[in-house]
């Protein structure tokens, strides 16, 4: 018999109560809220619990919504895969905006090394007790983030991208 949401979302509620909410699928993925405090717990739960067998950590990804609270201003996804029952999972957790800092998976995931340490390298966001939490990809200079939505998309200066040269702008005679 297949793993079936119901099933995930009634033991995850049992277990976790209201630090898990927000249960939805979306397409064939079903997905929820954790509360960071609770995410490493989350993850050790859906991977050991013999009924939910979430066996493989897929991804982990960082996300930066500027506009929102300051309490939710950083997001933790984790997607994990049950292959026995052929089950995609994913859940957020959301971070302080001035101290984005979560628990690390890598007690649970070798996997989850690599990818902390590139959304780390990203988001700037902290993985308590990482083994060796430094910049993967950006030079170790760097004292920015650069997937951080703190500067503009563009520069306002350039004249390369001015409409009237695309034939873009309106004629209101």
């Amino acid at each position: 018999m297949a793993l079936e949401t119901s099933v995930i979302q009634d033991r995850l509620t049992q277990k976790f109560g209201d630090n898990v909410t927000g249960f939805i699928q979306i397409k064939d993925i079903f997905s929820f809220e954790a509360a960071a405090s609770s995410a490493n717990e989350v993850i050790r739960f859906l991977k050991e619990d013999p009924q939910m067998r979430f066996n493989f950590l897929t991804d982990v990804c960082g996300i930066h919504y500027p506009d929102n609270d300051k309490e939710r201003q950083f997001a933790v996804t984790y997607h994990m895969h049950n292959w026995v029952d052929n089950v995609r999972i994913r859940f957020k957790s959301y971070l302080n905006g001035d101290n984005p800092e979560i628990d690390t998976a890598t007690n649970l995931f070798l996997s989850a090394n690599w990818q902390e340490r590139e959304t780390y390298d990203f988001y700037g966001i902290v993985f308590k007790g990482h083994p060796q939490l430094k910049r993967i990809l950006n030079m170790d200079e760097m004292d920015v983030f650069p997937m951080r939505k703190e500067y503009p998309m563009e520069d306002g200066g350039r004249t390369d991208k001015d409409d009237r040269f695309f034939g873009r702008t309106i004629d209101n005679r």
